[in-house]
């Protein structure tokens, strides 16, 4: 049977499913750390979150289940034009459907059509699977980080030319 593979835009109803999601892949690949996103009170109200201008989150759906999602975000402190990518997460089961890829292109799109230049985003040598995604995207690792996201747990950052 085929898969029926959905991207949408968030919805208020969306928050529980998907903050089961993204704590539990952090903590499936060992990556619930403090100071990440595991423990962010955001990550509970996902919907609220990207309410704020410029900011858009793409929840995925497998016939129409709810397996994951990722965003852009104008985080703060980052320089002008630039837009971080965001709460990329997916349940074991929808990986490999080249659904991470249709989440980042997407996202690329959108930063895109908003105006911004550059997209950052910060990760931990524990998402080994996502970092090889990133790299083929044309993200290219940053020595330090950009930004005032709190999340000081993450240790590698990266930035892409739109």
């Amino acid at each position: 049977m085929e898969n029926k593979i959905t991207i949408r835009n968030i919805k208020p109803t969306d928050n529980i499913s998907l903050a089961k999601i993204v704590k539990g892949t952090l903590a499936e690949f060992g990556a619930n750390h403090p100071n990440t996103v595991y423990y962010d009170p955001t990550t509970d109200a996902l919907f609220e979150l990207f309410q704020k201008d410029k900011a858009v989150y793409n929840v995925a759906e497998v016939n129409g289940e709810i397996v994951g999602g990722g965003g852009i975000y104008p985080t703060d402190g980052l320089p002008e034009g630039t837009c971080e990518l965001v709460k990329m997460y997916l349940l074991p089961q929808a990986r490999g459907l080249g659904l991470g890829k249709l989440l980042i292109n997407k996202c690329i799109e959108q930063a895109r059509e908003k105006g911004f230049k550059k997209i950052y985003l910060e990760t931990m040598p524990e998402l080994k699977q996502a970092l090889d995604v990133y790299a083929k995207f044309g993200f290219e690792y940053l020595k330090g980080p950009m930004g005032n996201s709190g999340h000081t747990g993450c240790s590698l950052w990266m930035l892409k030319e739109l």
